[in-house]
């Protein structure tokens, strides 16, 4: 125990509040380092309110997306906290740490797409709910995709969703890798006949709305869990039982079942006052019946709550509590957990032409819809031989999607004028808000 807590120097200067050892320190030492509890320095300095330690941390380069024991990151220790500017300061470098890891990641993206042949896929999303009532609003989609050079194309019905709300249309998804990266994700609404390049950078009113959206909100962890699943083959028959075999579209596959998925639901409220938890109950209900969106008022922007007042601890008390167990540093928690499992059954073909490495890959480039980073999250689990050319995946704790791949060629007869905008379409940069 003696030596993991002199290991930790850099934790112990920012646990302190000794921001002159912090500068000393902070240019030999790995910024993202955790300690036995999973926090990073930049947690301990959110959660016991030490701006300068976290200012010098952010300069430095420590991670914001990244998650302690318990499954929170420091941006969700900061909402527990209630201080408004250090709030921001997460946000808007939790961002740009985003851009980066995407750039960094677009050279080996293009050239992995451009060795890929060229061609066209079809993928069905059946949306479907354990609760009755939404289940039946539901939504389903066919989504088209065409692939050429490191270009890609996505045509949708579905905008994207959260919680219980969706938003209908037909939607092209455009993704050039050849543009520069501010021009290289666009949208197009093809009713309205607008387009909105995806931006990179927020405007100071969006930043503070987003701030203001965080601080009267549910901090809300919610993962798939993985590490226990396993596989099975699906069987077929009563009395002469049989490995489940199937033709999905053009694909002779394999049906296997997934045991173990759940998924895990945290939901922190300990910011919020009585009058937050009643406006959130409203506006909950009015989305459940379909009316309407909430916005906030411009004019009145929520304030920094006051700091937590705990009992002090010392480092000695809180490197040596058990691992994973830290007293609590920072606003005493009110935490609610669930966990739901799921039934899921996933069809793998030898047959199909793409590898998963390959999906993986236009998965990446689509990512800002929010359901399709939940099926490369899944895609990335080890599942067995073959292509899923048909899955369940949960989406939300409520939901969940199965996915069938029922086209697939290749093609050499793409035009490129599929990945351009149309020429009487014009630039709408508030069509989608949240992309």
């Amino acid at each position: 125990m003696a030596d993991e807590k002199n290991s930790f120097e850099l934790h112990q200067s920012v646990f302190n509040g000794d921001v002159r050892r912090v500068s000393a320190l902070i240019r030999s030492y790995d910024v993202g380092r955790k300690d036995r509890h999973g926090n990073t320095p930049l947690h301990l300095a959110v959660m016991l309110g030490h701006k300068e330690c976290i200012h010098l941390l952010l300069a430095h380069g420590a991670p914001v997306k990244v998650k302690n024991a318990n499954g929170w990151s420091p941006l969700a220790e900061a909402i527990s906290y209630g201080d408004r500017q250090t709030i921001t300061v997460l946000l808007r470098k939790l961002k740009q740490q985003s851009r980066e890891h995407m750039e960094v990641r677009r050279p080996d993206l293009v050239r992995a797409l451009s060795q890929m042949g060229d061609f066209y896929m079809e993928l069905k999303w059946d949306f479907q709910s354990w609760v009755p009532l939404v289940s039946r609003m539901l939504p389903s989609d066919i989504c088209k995709i065409h692939k050429k050079g490191a270009a890609i194309r996505l045509d949708t019905t579905l905008v994207d969703f959260n919680d219980m709300r969706w938003e209908r249309g037909d939607i092209s998804f455009l993704f050039s890798g050849s543009s520069k990266p501010s021009h290289s994700l666009t949208v197009l609404d093809n009713k309205l006949k607008v387009y909105q390049n995806i931006r990179h950078e927020e405007t100071e009113a969006e930043m503070e709305d987003e701030v203001d959206i965080l601080m009267s909100s549910d901090i809300v962890a919610a993962q798939m869990s993985t590490k226990q699943i396993t596989f099975s083959r699906a069987q077929t028959g009563w009395i002469f039982r049989a490995d489940k075999k199937e033709m999905v579209g053009k694909f002779n596959a394999d049906f296997y079942y997934l045991n173990g998925l759940t998924i895990e639901s945290r939901k922190r409220r300990e910011h919020l006052s009585e009058e937050d938890l009643q406006k959130n109950k409203a506006i909950m209900e009015s989305f459940t019946k379909g009316s309407g969106t909430h916005s906030f008022d411009e004019t009145v922007r929520r304030a920094s709550l006051e700091p937590p007042t705990n009992e002090p601890v010392s480092w000695e008390t809180y490197i040596e509590a058990e691992a994973g167990k830290p007293p609590p540093l920072g606003r005493m928690l009110i935490c609610k957990e669930s966990s739901k499992s799921f039934k899921a059954t996933v069809a793998m073909s030898e047959e199909f032409p793409l590898t998963v490495e390959m999906l993986l890959n236009v998965l990446e480039v689509i990512a800002p819809f929010k359901h399709f980073a939940k099926l490369r999250e899944f895609v990335q689990m080890k599942l067995p031989s073959g292509f899923p050319v048909k899955i369940d995946i949960p989406i939300l704790p409520t939901v969940s999607a199965k996915i069938t791949f029922q086209e697939f060629a290749f093609r050499d007869d793409i035009p490129d004028s599929y990945f351009e905008v149309p020429t009487k379409y014009r630039e709408d940069p508030n069509r989608f808000p949240e992309l």
